[in-house]
């Protein structure tokens, strides 16, 4: 069966539920209870389970999954909470002026291009509630899965609610711009492009933890 099939079907029962039709008793099911099931060690196919995922309600309001934009061979590993409207409807990351602002830290700051690193979301689909952590923990074993695959030497964590969900013990502003221990991967965290959109006075911080990350590319 083909995605766009899957699809039709869904939006098909969808359709029919609105109307009042049930299909089974109602019973209440937590993410925390589904049976993990086996991830590939393949990239690839790791993407295309992604995209083809059926598990939270968001693949209800998704127009497309994104998985990841780069090398996937990368030292470095950015990572940011979701991808934005813009990139759900184009599907495509880099887009809009946050997209922009990344693009311009990346290339300007680190003299790399923007294809020379891995940049990939905690949350594969776009939500409109940035807090959802019901959603964050249906999309763990995928990401948990990628990060092992890409297996980067740093992480870069975008923004306040990537930083907290994955360094829990530790508060965003307080250690912004320190190198901090996530499992057995060295991260650093620093203010995201749709922040710095918001607080243009924050681009200075921001530009010193570049260079920090720019001065760990080097050591290595």
């Amino acid at each position: 069966m083909t995605k766009q099939e899957k699809n039709q079907i869904l939006k098909y029962l969808y359709n029919l539920k609105s109307y009042g039709y049930n299909y089974h008793e109602n019973f209440d099911i937590k993410v925390e209870n589904i049976k993990k099931f086996e991830l590939s060690n393949n990239l690839n196919d790791l993407e295309n389970s992604v995209k083809n995922c059926f598990l939270c309600e968001l693949s209800k309001t998704r127009k497309n999954a994104l998985f990841s934009y780069g090398n996937r061979d990368s030292k470095i590993m950015f990572v940011i909470d979701e991808p934005s409207k813009s990139e759900d409807e184009l599907n495509s990351f880099y887009v809009g002026k946050s997209g922009e602002m990344l693009e311009k830290m990346i290339e300007n700051v680190l003299n790399l291009k923007k294809e020379e690193v891995y940049l990939t979301n905690l949350l594969k689909c776009h939500s409109q509630n940035r807090a959802n952590r019901l959603n964050f923990d249906t999309c763990k074993d995928y990401f948990m899965k990628e990060l092992e695959i890409v297996n980067p030497e740093l992480i870069v964590i975008l923004g306040e609610t990537a930083h907290n969900y994955l360094l829990k013990n530790s508060d965003f502003f307080q250690d912004r711009g320190k190198f901090l221990n996530f499992e057995k991967y060295q991260t650093i965290s620093t203010y995201s492009p749709s922040f710095l959109l918001r607080n243009p006075s924050l681009k200075k911080d921001t530009f010193q933890d570049m260079l920090k990350i720019k001065n760990f590319l080097k050591e290595d």
